[in-house]
């Protein structure tokens, strides 16, 4: 049974930085491709990119470009998410996923039950 964990949410200032975690169990992390994604109110789930399985290679969707890190450590089963120059729109309920190299995993199965991040002031 695939089960991730997110942690490391909260809230955080315009401008700030959050990393967020998660940890994967129930299968083997090293072979799959890790993502994140948000749900913020009102809107879909919006992709924020993804990490190969050997953490070698590295996706993101343009509107996050140079503000979102996705990392790994597959000796610890964690996949992790940087989140830099915060913006009041970054606000939103936060997910891992197993897979999803270019999308939305809108599988329940193969994500976490999310961290919200709030950015205010």
């Amino acid at each position: 049974e695939v089960h991730l964990e997110e942690s490391g949410g909260g809230m955080v200032q315009p401008g700030g930085s959050l990393r967020l975690s998660c940890v994967a169990s129930g299968f083997t992390f090293g072979s799959y491709v890790m993502s994140w994604m948000r749900l913020a109110p009102g809107k879909g789930f919006e992709w924020l990119g993804a990490i190969s399985n050997d953490g070698n290679s590295v996706n993101y969707p343009d509107p996050v470009k140079g503000r979102f890190t996705i990392s790994r450590d597959n000796a610890k089963n964690m996949v992790y998410l940087q989140l830099n120059d915060a913006k009041t729109e970054d606000t939103a309920m936060y997910y891992c996923a197993r897979g999803g190299w270019s999308r939305v995993v809108h599988d329940r199965e193969y994500r976490g039950q999310g961290t919200q991040v709030t950015v205010s002031s």
